[in-house]
C-alpha cells in the first residue's frame, strides 16, 4: 500500500497541480469576529473548483490509477461525488455516482450538471456506499472512496502543503472532519509541525468516539451537516495518522455551525455550507480557545449551499 506522509503528499501534489486551483488565503482580525487574540487566517477551499476540497483527492485517483473501461463509481454525501463528477467530466471518463437522500438539492444539482449518473438512494452516506461497491463488483468500474483510500488521502493532503506556505504565521489548524480524509491528509503532510485541531458536529462525533475507544466505532450520524460529515464511522488509513498528529477534537453544536455561516458571510462576504463552517463555528462559539501566543488558521472547506438567495436585494 502507499504510503501516506509529506513526500508522497508532494509528488501527489506535482500531478494534480494543474487540475486544480490553489486556493486564496485570507487574513482577519480577531476583533472583526468578537474574539480575542491573534489574526486568523482562512484557507477558502470554497473557491476549489465544485466548490469543495474534495477534487484534490478525485484528481489523485483518476491521475495515479488505472481506469477501466467500465469508468469510475463513487458513493457520497454529495461533495465527494460533486467532486468525481467534475474530475471525470475534465478528463473524458465515465462516472456513476451515489448519493443518499439526505444530499441537500444543490449537490445533487450540481453532480448532475457535470454529466455524471446518478443515483439518489438510501438514507445516509453508509447506505449509497453499500450500493456503490455492488455496482462496482457488476461491472468493474473503479471505486474512489470519500476518504478511506490512499490516494484520495494523499490528494487531500495537498491542502496542508498549500496553507503551510501561504500562512506559515500560523502555529494551529482547525479542520472539519467527516471521514477524515481531508484531516488525515493535512496531518499526514504537517507531520506535527503544526497543531491540528478536529471539529465535528455534536451529532455526529465520528472521529471524537474514535479517539476515545482508541479505534474506529459507529457514531451517530446526524445534524445539519449530515451530508458532509456524518460517515458513521471514521476512516481505518486516517485513524492512526489522527492518533499521532490530531492534537484534540472538538465539538460543535448545530447552533453554533449556523451562526458561523452567517458570521462568513457578514463579515468576510464567504459563503459556507455547514460543513464547511464547521471549524470556524470551534473558534467562534469558544468550543477551541487558543493560547495567547497562538496562530490560528481555519479550513473552510466547502461552499455548496444556497444560503445566500441572490434573487432578493
Amino acid at each position: 500500500m502507499t504510503d501516506i506522509n509529506r513526500a508522497e503528499i508532494d509528488k501527489v501534489h506535482a500531478v494534480i497541480a494543474p487540475h486544480v486551483r490553489e486556493t486564496p488565503v485570507v487574513t482577519a482580525a480577531a476583533a472583526d469576529f468578537g474574539l480575542a487574540g491573534a489574526p486568523i487566517a482562512f484557507k477558502l477551499e470554497v473557491l476549489q473548483h465544485a466548490g469543495s476540497f474534495k477534487p484534490r483527492g478525485a484528481f489523485a485517483n483518476l491521475l495515479t490509477r488505472a481506469v477501466p473501461k467500465a469508468g469510475v463509481v463513487a458513493a457520497s454525501g454529495g461533495n465527494h461525488g460533486a467532486a468525481v463528477a467534475f474530475a471525470a467530466k475534465r478528463l473524458a471518463i465515465p462516472a456513476k455516482i451515489f448519493i443518499p437522500t439526505v444530499a441537500s438539492p444543490t449537490k445533487i444539482a450540481q453532480i448532475r450538471s457535470y454529466g455524471a449518473e446518478l443515483v439518489v438512494e438510501g438514507a445516509r452516506y453508509a447506505d449509497a456506499l453499500a450500493l456503490s461497491q455492488d455496482w462496482a463488483a457488476k461491472t468493474g468500474a473503479l471505486q474512489i472512496h470519500a476518504f478511506d483510500q490512499p490516494e484520495t488521502l494523499l490528494g487531500q493532503g495537498s491542502v496542508a502543503r498549500e496553507f503551510a506556505a501561504q500562512a506559515p504565521q500560523a502555529t494551529t489548524w482547525l479542520v472539519a472532519v467527516g471521514g477524515g480524509g481531508l484531516i488525515g491528509g493535512m496531518a499526514a503532510w504537517s507531520a506535527g509541525r503544526t497543531k491540528i485541531i478536529a471539529v465535528e458536529p455534536e451529532a455526529a462525533p465520528t472521529l471524537h468516539m474514535a479517539r476515545a475507544a482508541g479505534h474506529p466505532v459507529e457514531a451517530p450520524a446526524g445534524g445539519i451537516a449530515a451530508d458532509s460529515l456524518a460517515p458513521r464511522q471514521i476512516g481505518s488509513l486516517m485513524f492512526p495518522i489522527a492518533q499521532r498528529y490530531v492534537a484534540e477534537s472538538v465539538l460543535v453544536p448545530d447552533e453554533a455551525i449556523r451562526e458561523a455561516q452567517r458570521v462568513l458571510w457578514h463579515v468576510l462576504r464567504v459563503v459556507a455550507e455547514p460543513g464547511g463552517a464547521a471549524a470556524f463555528a470551534a473558534l467562534l462559539s469558544g468550543a477551541y480557545q487558543p493560547a495567547p501566543d497562538e496562530r490560528v488558521g481555519v479550513l473552510v472547506c466547502g461552499g455548496n449551499t444556497v444560503a445566500v438567495d441572490f434573487d432578493r436585494s
